[in-house]
């Protein structure tokens, strides 16, 4: 697929997006996409990334910083001239990716609330820097997990942040994730997809076990200890498994598999 010639994609929202060849130039905004982009081999075109794309570590260290996700410098961004701008419709604002299409930029926009969303978005980036080769090893490792069906079944709250305390919603790909590894979301979701529910009203759903990330809120064992009591577990857990998607994925599966089966 490395020639130049013109063909047409469509992103996640739907959104036509053309090209009159491969992109050579390319800004990641979404932290997980970006360790993708590198897993895909892309290094060489990656241009601008933002400070908290920090995997591969050795490899994107070389890379132009454009501020975080929610505030990137549009400025810089132009300036380093992408062919294609890798969003998020969550993890950016829509007022950054309007700015950046006025200025002609060229931006597919990620949608993944599901692991299956995940499979079908991962191998259409790939596709369209000729990695579909790639992609399709990565989906087949993560069918082969899909596949192991869990032996488990458990009313989970997982936590995001504290302070006011925020838990994972029904609707986001660190439920789905977990629903793939024999765990429901113990709340009902009527405020969001990161509702604020205090400890009480988590103690009143009676969840079997509680999960802490140790991301985007770095949860600690301290954290744990305080909310003894609340559930039979209370874990510690690895934040990006839960929430980055991309080659980590079949490794997430089988972690948060094992974790669930833990008594």
């Amino acid at each position: 697929m490395w020639y130049n010639s013109l063909f047409d994609i469509t992103d996640d929202l739907g959104r036509l997006l053309r090209f009159e060849r491969v992109p050579q130039r390319i800004v990641s905004l979404v932290p997980s996409l970006t360790e993708y982009l590198f897993w895909l081999g892309l290094a060489e075109q990656i241009v601008g990334i933002t400070d908290y794309c920090i995997v591969p570590a050795e490899q994107v260290a070389t890379v132009p910083k454009v501020r975080g996700t929610k505030n990137p410098n549009r400025e810089q961004i132009i300036g380093l001239a992408p062919d294609l701008i890798i969003a998020n419709k969550e993890e950016n604002r829509q007022r950054d990716i309007a700015a950046l299409e006025a200025a002609g930029l060229t931006i597919y926009v990620s949608d993944i609330e599901s692991v299956q969303q995940a499979m079908i978005t991962l191998p259409k980036l790939a596709g369209i820097f000729g990695r579909a080769e790639q992609a399709n090893w990565l989906i087949a490792a993560i069918q082969a997990e899909l596949a192991l069906k869990p032996t488990t079944h458990q009313r989970v709250a997982t936590a995001i942040w504290r302070d006011p305390w925020m838990w994972v919603g029904q609707a986001t790909y660190a439920a789905d994730l977990l629903a793939c590894c024999g765990a429901s979301n113990c709340l009902a979701d009527p405020a969001g997809r990161y509702p604020r529910l205090e400890l009480a009203e988590i103690a009143a759903l009676q969840p079997d076990r509680i999960l802490l990330p140790d991301e985007p809120y770095p949860f600690s064992q301290a954290d744990a200890d305080e909310l003894q009591g609340l559930a039979a577990r209370i874990d510690c857990c690895d934040g990006q498994l839960l929430t980055w998607y991309g080659p980590r994925i079949p490794l997430a599966l089988q972690t948060y598999r094992r974790l669930l089966q833990t008594e």
